[in-house]
């Protein structure tokens, strides 16, 4: 049974519970007055009683001691299932912190199993770029070296690959055309470079971090290695991340991070790239002219 399967069970027994706890104040309720009309009945009787009127009141009083015969045997039976469901419902507690100790272990081999395919996919990536070069790849790559600066960059887009088309190299566009400085893979990590020094130095030399939420970005740990990095500028440099919802719900960003999920974020359906890299313009606080000037440059 899963923790959800098992705390939908002590849910249940809560509220059967408080089911049975309300008989059993509807009984003592019951019980109650019945007493009170006993001890009535019992001074109305005086000397002045007549014998038949005594008579009368005499069987009243045994009708309400019968009542309260059947009222004490189920105040019984309702505590007898009281203890039973509560001793039940202490078994589930105990079952449920089992299960959510055994469910915590299997997150802790699945986050392991996520960083060690991130390992595997650094060895690849690093293996590939050590291949021989074609003569265009040779010349693209000396253009990139003779442009390249270490320079402070404005922001950096962590995104998986598979959004780079339908999202994030548009959003790239958009920002250089603004005249932001922005760290993005496909333009900053050369042939030869080593990815994670390299992610390491964009993540460090960045002002802010776009932050493209989507199903395939929280499937994957290499996503992951930078957003922790992100989430590390914050606590020492103050607000870095800036989130991007794209094709993706707020039920699936709270499961992936409560944290993203309870700020405020854009959305790609909502908003064009190009309306985006105007937002982070504000921010940076980037004129007309600075844009002018960047895309002239």
């Amino acid at each position: 049974m899963s923790v959800e399967q098992t705390q939908r069970t002590l849910n249940q027994l809560d509220k059967e519970l408080a089911a049975l706890e309300k008989k059993l104040a509807d009984e003592l309720k019951k019980e109650a007055d019945k007493s009170k009309r006993i001890n009535d009945v019992q001074r109305s009787i005086t000397k002045n009683t007549s014998p038949s009127t005594a008579q009368s009141k005499l069987r009243q009083i045994q009708g309400y001691q019968s009542e309260l015969v059947k009222i004490n045997n189920n105040k019984a039976d309702i505590n007898k299932r009281i203890a039973d469901k509560r001793k039940r419902r202490t078994d589930v507690v105990i079952k449920l912190q089992r299960e959510e100790a055994e469910e915590a272990k299997r997150a802790a081999r699945e986050q392991q199993r996520i960083y060690n395919a991130y390992e595997r996919r650094i060895a690849e990536l690093n293996t590939q770029a050590a291949q021989p070069a074609s003569p265009k790849s040779v010349e693209t790559t000396n253009l990139y070296q003779q442009a390249h600066t270490e320079e402070e960059y404005d922001v950096f887009i962590s995104h998986a690959s598979e959004d780079k088309e339908s999202f994030a190299d548009a959003l790239c566009k958009e920002l250089r055309e603004a005249g932001i400085k922005v760290w993005y893979d496909t333009l900053s990590i050369a042939w030869g470079d080593s990815l994670r020094a390299k992610i390491d130095n964009g993540l460090k030399k960045s002002k802010y971090g776009i932050v493209i939420i989507s199903r395939d970005y929280i499937k994957k740990g290499w996503t992951q290695y930078e957003l922790d990095g992100l989430f590390q500028r914050e606590m020492t440099g103050g607000k870095t991340i800036l989130p991007i919802w794209h094709n993706i719900t707020k039920q699936e960003v709270e499961e992936f991070s409560h944290t993203l999920a309870g700020r405020k974020a854009l959305n790609s359906s909502s908003m064009t790239p190009a309306e985006i890299a105007n937002e982070l313009r504000m921010i940076l606080g980037i004129n007309d002219r600075n844009q002018g000037g960047q895309e002239n440059a």
